[in-house]
């Protein structure tokens, strides 16, 4: 009898183990999360960094060689067209003299300072020449009166008057002329820092070409400066566009005119914008990577008023999304469902509590879903997140809560 018992027991234990391996091994649903294929509002768009500037902005230069004073301006400051004064220019102070230039210049002085005495000298031969003739012909003109002299002689002693007041006038010509050379000559000689020596000349003042903000100050302490050398910038700052470099293959969908939004630039809410141009050539860019990339600039008009965006100022960042493709009804698929089989795109579809795969035809994809073109219905149930325990066939249990509807933007 305990012999029975036992071995009942024994047969017991063996169906109760053989139970759990069964019920353990037992194929179990697997859990997924789902979203349901639905019609939505979709938009593509391409998103870069930008950058604003100023349209207009000029670039004031000095227009002669000489000194600029120390910037009557700061970064900021408003300026008026015409009226503002942005910079003045001094004449440079000569350059030095080495020892040989030095005694050439001093040789130079010498022999101006005695082509004066020699001038001057000649300008008194000249006047006591001068006062001879006039006392000659007034003697002339007495003896003309008593006939004791012809009229010729008489013409000759006028002559001679005229004559000698040319010459006169010539040497004091010539005087003036020797005293400029001596004043040539002792100004090679003039030392940087004399101040004894400076002109009665000024400045030279720079206006303000336009209205205006100073952008930037490019020579703001005093220093020497070539004829053309940028002083500073101006330009104003409500007068405002966006520049983005986008990559080509992005450029390429981009058209004049489309809608943007432009965000990430420190204010409350976006601010809409429209592309203006693109140009068409592209420049090479090197990436934070070390890659180089094809870029292209393209230029957007603010449209949102000025009074949302007024803190915005010259070579602010901000990110641009411009929208390349939109369509207001798409049906379309999380990103998330979506795998790749081979060369195609594939989907599991839930039918009946199991997985089916599903080859889907795309077309347009932005960050979180695609546009269905085939493979796909309204209405249809896609798992999302598919792992390597899903398989056609498989059964499947919804985890709780209300399938996704993937939402378009």
């Amino acid at each position: 009898m305990k012999t029975l018992w036992r071995r009942l027991l024994t047969l017991l234990l063996f169906a109760a183990i053989a139970a759990a391996t069964t019920w353990a091994l037992w194929p179990r649903p697997v859990a997924v999360d789902v979203a349901t294929i639905s019609r939505a509002a979709m938009t593509v768009v391409v998103e870069d960094e930008g950058v604003t500037r100023i349209r207009d902005v000029y670039s004031v230069s000095a227009p002669i060689t000489g000194k600029v004073m120390r910037s009557p301006r700061t970064v900021g400051d408003t300026v008026k067209a015409n009226e503002t004064l942005v910079a003045v220019l001094e004449p440079t102070d000569p350059t030095f003299l080495d020892a040989r230039s030095e005694r050439m210049a001093q040789a130079a002085i010498n022999a101006a300072d005695a082509a004066v005495k020699l001038a001057d000298a000649n300008v008194q031969q000249a006047q006591a020449n001068l006062a001879f003739a006039r006392s000659d012909l007034i003697r002339a003109r007495e003896l003309a009166s008593r006939e004791t002299i012809s009229a010729r002689a008489l013409e000759k002693a006028r002559l001679d008057v005229e004559t000698a007041e040319a010459t006169l006038a010539s040497a004091r010509a010539t005087l003036d002329v020797r005293k400029s050379e001596l004043e040539s000559a002792k100004a090679k000689l003039i030392q940087p820092g004399d101040t004894n020596t400076r002109s009665a000349a000024c400045c030279v003042q720079v206006s303000a070409p336009v209205d205006g903000r100073v952008l930037s100050i490019n020579v703001e302490s005093e220093q020497v400066v070539q004829a053309g050398t940028q002083l500073l910038e101006i330009g104003d700052p409500g007068n405002l566009e966006v520049v983005v470099d986008l990559l080509s293959r992005d450029a390429v969908r981009v058209k004049v005119g489309a809608v943007a939004r432009i965000d990430g630039w420190g204010g409350d809410s976006d601010i809409e914008a429209r592309v203006k141009r693109i140009e068409p050539a592209g420049f090479t860019k090197v990436s934070a990577l070390g890659i180089e990339e094809q870029r292209v600039k393209t230029v957007l008009d603010i449209v949102t008023p000025r009074e949302e965006w007024g803190t915005l100022g010259h070579s602010y960042r901000v990110v641009v999304h411009i929208v390349v493709w939109e369509q207001p009804d798409a049906v379309t698929v999380p990103l998330a469902a979506l795998f790749r089989d081979g060369t195609d795109w594939a989907v599991f579809r839930v039918e009946d509590g199991k997985a089916v795969q599903r080859t889907v035809t795309l077309g347009e994809r932005n960050l979180t879903v695609a546009q269905v073109v085939d493979g796909l219905a309204e209405g249809d149930t896609v798992i999302l997140h598919p792992n390597d325990q899903i398989a056609s066939g498989k059964e499947v249990e919804i985890r709780d809560g209300e399938p996704s509807n993937g939402a378009a933007r």
